[in-house]
């Protein structure tokens, strides 16, 4: 039986990083600055605590400023929106993040909205959203960029290809259908109110899994010779020590029977959105400062 290839997420974003780096060098030596990344977190959420920290330490390691705002979960939202007019208007601030979730009697719409396209390096931004989906030039959200990273650099050019996103998300789900239609793919959003979903995804040369529902998408669904990204964090407790473990959305056992190539849960697609982050930030402060994106990235 034939084992499929296992994606190595962590060395192409430890590439990435170094591109990004290089770039970050050249970009301060020519401007007299460095690019900046501001991070809002709200609450003490512990998972978007560490997400956080590990962003600061790879933005400082990329030779970027990092400015690091934590506000307590009762904060008004008028107060976090005075915060992102004043990163809005700080000239050493390129990129602006607002960790999601938020709590709930704020509005992630409103807070997201707030924020200058720009400086929008989530992608989440309705402007940039309407510009991905017309095929402008845009910040797009890391997650989905860092897929399609992922897949050209295993299968080269994309086009004609058939593939079939798995979820429907603002985030991911849909930012992906569009770079995948920007690459040429012939493209299908399945989600919960999909008929036969198996036999949707069993006909996709691509498959990316982005619905958050552990290990859905079953080993024989997966056409023969496919290539799976599988952007799904899921923690399931079925283990011995009651610990649990981390698994995606693809039941990888399963599926490396099938497949050309699959990304891991961890170590597939997790560390490619920090990667693309700094990416996008890079290009936010060129575009800021008038110059023409970086090449290579």
């Amino acid at each position: 039986m034939t084992i499929g290839k296992i994606i190595d997420g962590k060395a192409f974003a430890a590439g990435l990083r170094d591109k990004v780096a290089l770039g970050v060098a050249a970009f301060a030596a020519s401007q007299g600055r460095k690019p900046g990344l501001a991070v809002v977190l709200v609450g003490e959420d512990p998972a978007s605590a560490v997400y956080v920290r590990n962003k600061g330490k790879m933005t400082v390691a990329a030779g970027m400023e990092s400015f690091e705002f934590r506000r307590p979960a009762h904060i008004e939202e008028e107060e976090l929106l005075d915060l992102i007019e004043e990163l809005n208007a700080d000239d050493r601030v390129d990129g602006i993040l607002v960790q999601l979730p938020l709590p709930a009697h704020i509005n992630e719409a409103s807070v997201i909205a707030a924020i200058d396209p720009a400086k929008d390096v989530d992608g989440f931004h309705v402007a940039n959203a309407g510009r991905l989906a017309t095929g402008q030039d845009a910040l797009v959200p890391c997650t989905p960029l860092g897929c399609i990273m992922l897949l050209k650099d295993e299968l080269g050019d994309l086009s004609g290809l058939e593939a079939v996103v798995v979820g429907r998300s603002n985030i991911v789900g849909k930012p992906m259908a569009q770079l995948l239609l920007a690459e040429n793919c012939t493209v299908t959003i399945a989600h919960s109110r999909t008929r036969d979903i198996a036999s949707v995804v069993h006909r996709a040369d691509i498959v990316v899994a982005a619905v958050g529902r552990a290990e859905m998408v079953k080993g024989e669904w997966i056409k023969p010779g496919a290539t799976v990204i599988d952007v799904g964090i899921n923690r399931v407790t079925d283990t011995e020590d009651g610990k649990g473990r981390i698994v995606g959305d693809v039941a990888t056992a399963e599926a490396l029977a099938h497949v050309r190539a699959i990304t891991p849960v961890p170590g597939g697609v997790g560390p490619m959105t920090i990667a693309v982050l700094l990416r996008n930030t890079l290009v936010a402060a060129h575009a800021r400062a008038g110059l023409p994106a970086p090449e290579g990235l």
